[in-house]
């Protein structure tokens, strides 16, 4: 199984129009790039609580969690996290799920999730993935909903979430 996944953008009004975007689980060498991305993100959503660039080169080491990045080219455009859930037994939590806005609508999100829980599923043996997010993030939420998470009980204390769910994983 490769850890690659291509992507044919689908319009041809998105920059990626004339190149294939590629997902690929993150690796150290890919740390500058990913970490400058998620401090993007950090600001797009105003997140107050923010990973240093020591705690965010964490998630790129160990079998049970990972940085999954998409590139248009040499750019990358998005990416995601996992890590696990000390406190819930057989269980990650994702984070900084992000695609810039140039590059939304093509089914890139959808991507990175994917390889996000095939590895959590496969290779972490994760039995769920959390996740939290805030009530005015209503397009985030509802993405999620399409992809199978549902609501549930607050299970962490970050102090900006309203918004907690959660799915069960197939095959772990």
């Amino acid at each position: 199984m490769s850890n690659e996944s291509r992507i044919t953008p689908l319009s041809a009004s998105h920059p990626a129009s004339h190149s294939t975007c590629s997902v690929r689980r993150a690796t150290q060498d890919d740390l500058a790039c990913a970490f400058e991305l998620v401090n993007e993100y950090f600001q797009t959503i105003d997140v107050w609580v923010r990973d240093t660039e020591s705690k965010f080169s964490d998630y790129l080491l160990g079998d049970d969690r990972g940085v999954w990045l998409v590139f248009a080219g040499k750019e990358v455009v998005g990416c995601v996290v996992l890590h696990p859930l000390i406190s819930l037994p057989r269980s990650g939590e994702i984070k900084r799920l992000y695609v810039k806005p140039a590059y939304r609508r093509q089914g890139l999100a959808e991507e990175l999730l994917q390889a996000l829980e095939e590895f959590a599923a496969k290779t972490a043996r994760y039995e769920w993935l959390y996740l939290d997010s805030k009530d005015d993030l209503v397009t985030a939420i509802r993405f999620y909903e399409r992809q199978g998470y549902e609501h549930c009980d607050q299970y962490n204390a970050n102090p900006q979430a309203t918004v907690f769910m959660r799915k069960a994983l197939a095959g772990a």
